[in-house]
Formats: structure tokens, C-alpha cells, sequence
């Protein structure tokens, strides 16, 4: 009975990992699809990051001599401070370049990590057949419109879908420019978060 329910327990592991390392498909054309928004679904959050090819320099601490104290050029005072307050900025940056970076071995590897991250954080509150489609317009493609997206069946609750626009694909054709996320279902937009230059580009289509 103990090795059935170790044996359970190992599947169920892998399944969740195997849905938390899902890879996104690319939409050969992204049709437009009917709106239908509902209070069933949103967004909750977003998290965007850029990796670039140069790490980020650290910024120097800024003081002026209104806020200098006694002491403050000999490691006392305000500047000590305010090396604290600009290290402490700079740590979540570090950390996440660090992240996205890791296992790459050969300069090859850190190459194809390069580009856009899309973290997208919504929340279904019925159980619903969902499809998650990130649209995105690249610097050197213009009007162009590229799609990815990842299909979940019967969820519900709070979820993260992560896209990247890296590598070759983001070396080739530049920076993610424009953006906007939909969840769909049943061939229909339910909720969307857009990126304030897709909105710009809206508008001046009109």
C-alpha cells in the first residue's frame, strides 16, 4: 500500500510539473476573435522583464550636501545610507537577471536567453476550458502580429502563464513593442491586459 501511494504521489508531482514547464505553441495567425468579457475571469498581475545582453550597472548612490552628516565622507552618515537604499533596488534586477540565467553554460546558452519575459498572473472563478494568447508586435517587424499561447482544460482558481520572446526570434527582430494578453474561451475574449503602446497603436488605426 505504502509504494501504491508513493507511486500516486510521484505521478501527481510529475503532472504538476509537467503543466508548470508547459511551452507555449506559436499561432500561425492570430484571427481576430469576438469579445465577450466577463467578470468570471481577470487579471491579476503582470510581471514583464527585459534581459539584455549587457548587465545592468550598478547606479551610484546620489547625495547632495544638504544631507551630508559629520562623519559621512569617512563611511558614517548618509552615505553609507544611501549605498544601502541603492543596493537594495538594484537587488531584485541582480536576482532576476541571475534566474533567467542560470544553467547557461557556454556563451551560446546566455545568447538564446536573451529577449522579452511575460509573467501573467488570472484568476477564473468557475471551472472553464481556457486558452491564454499573448499578441505582440516586434521593433524590426513593425505591424506585424505574433501569437503564443497555452490551452488549460477544466481550471479554475488563481494561475501564472509564462511567455518569452528570446533568442534568435528576439536577436533577429528586436523588442517586444507592443503586447496584449487574452483569455479565451469557447472562441471568445473573456478578459484582456494590454500594453499601453498596443492601445496607442489602436487608436491611431482608428
Amino acid at each position: 500500500m505504502k509504494f501504491k501511494a508513493v507511486a500516486a504521489g510521484l505521478i501527481i508531482i510529475a503532472s504538476g510539473l509537467a503543466r508548470a514547464t508547459e511551452e507555449p505553441k506559436i499561432v500561425e495567425k492570430a484571427a481576430p476573435l469576438p469579445v465577450a468579457l466577463s467578470k468570471d475571469f481577470q487579471f491579476r498581475k503582470t510581471k514583464l522583464f527585459f534581459l539584455s545582453e549587457k548587465a545592468p550597472v550598478q547606479a551610484p548612490a546620489r547625495q547632495t550636501s544638504s544631507t551630508l552628516k559629520p562623519g559621512a565622507l569617512t563611511g558614517g552618515g548618509s552615505t553609507s545610507s544611501s549605498q544601502k537604499t541603492a543596493t537594495l533596488q538594484d537587488a531584485p534586477i541582480t536576482f532576476e537577471r541571475q534566474y533567467r540565467l542560470f544553467g547557461a553554460v557556454t556563451g551560446v546558452d546566455t545568447r538564446q536567453r536573451f529577449g522579452d519575459y511575460f509573467d501573467f498572473f488570472w484568476r477564473a472563478k468557475r471551472p472553464a476550458d481556457l486558452t491564454v494568447r499573448l499578441e505582440y508586435r516586434q521593433e524590426k517587424l513593425h505591424e506585424h502580429v505574433q501569437a503564443q499561447e497555452i490551452s488549460y482544460r477544466n481550471v479554475r482558481g488563481t494561475h501564472k502563464t509564462e511567455f518569452k520572446v528570446i533568442g534568435d526570434d528576439y536577436l533577429d527582430d528586436g523588442r517586444v513593442i507592443a503586447w496584449r494578453c487574452l483569455l479565451i474561451e469557447n472562441g471568445r475574449i473573456v478578459a484582456e491586459n494590454r500594453s499601453y503602446m498596443w492601445e496607442q497603436h489602436q487608436i491611431g488605426s482608428l
